[in-house]
């Protein structure tokens, strides 16, 4: 798996979607979450199949939020569960080739995710984030890293200005939205 890991909002895109993605495998990225919550299954399902078109040669690993049936159907590399999701073993269980990350928000999310065989997470939000709870920034994050066993992402207020500090924690990666664009 890659340091950095885009997840799709096309409601922050100023590009049309689809050059947003080519964009951002331009720049090196080569793991894209679709991340659109919102969109009719029929539109969900063409948007992840028009991602996984665009990304052939980039060597990209794609995931979509939440949707099993997508990315089965599709053959994609992966799902990205929330923290309300399905339990992660129920889906390793159904679909043993998927990789399947969760979403987190303190050290007990981590150590349950991993008892349930996820395969990553993301761990939220590092700093101050509309809408996205209490941030555990710097010294919480380090508290994850002392006892995942698996992959771990940073996500939610990292910039260009606090990223090489994100890094400097020995994190797995960094996840984002804006970070990318």
């Amino acid at each position: 798996m890659h340091r950095f890991y885009f997840i799709t909002d096309r409601k922050k895109f100023k590009k049309p979607f689809l050059d947003t993605v080519k964009e951002v495998l331009e720049k090196g990225v080569r793991l894209i979450q679709i991340r659109e919550k919102d969109l009719p299954d029929d539109e969900l399902y063409k948007l992840a199949e028009s991602v996984l078109e665009i990304s052939k040669g980039y060597d990209a690993k794609i995931f979509i939020n939440s949707r099993v049936d997508i990315a089965y159907m599709l053959g994609l590399d992966g799902v990205h569960l929330t923290s309300r999701s399905v339990p992660v073993s129920v889906v390793k269980r159904k679909f043993p080739d998927l990789i399947v990350g969760k979403s987190c928000h303190s050290v007990e999310d981590v150590l349950n995710a991993e008892d349930e065989g996820a395969d990553y997470v993301f761990i939220s939000p590092i700093f101050e984030v509309e809408g996205k709870g209490k941030p555990i920034g710097i010294e919480g994050l380090k508290k994850v890293l002392e006892v995942a066993k698996i992959p771990v992402y940073a996500l939610g207020g990292i910039n260009n200005s606090n990223v090489e500090e994100i890094l400097k924690t020995g994190v797995y990666g960094v996840a984002g939205i804006r970070l990318f664009l």
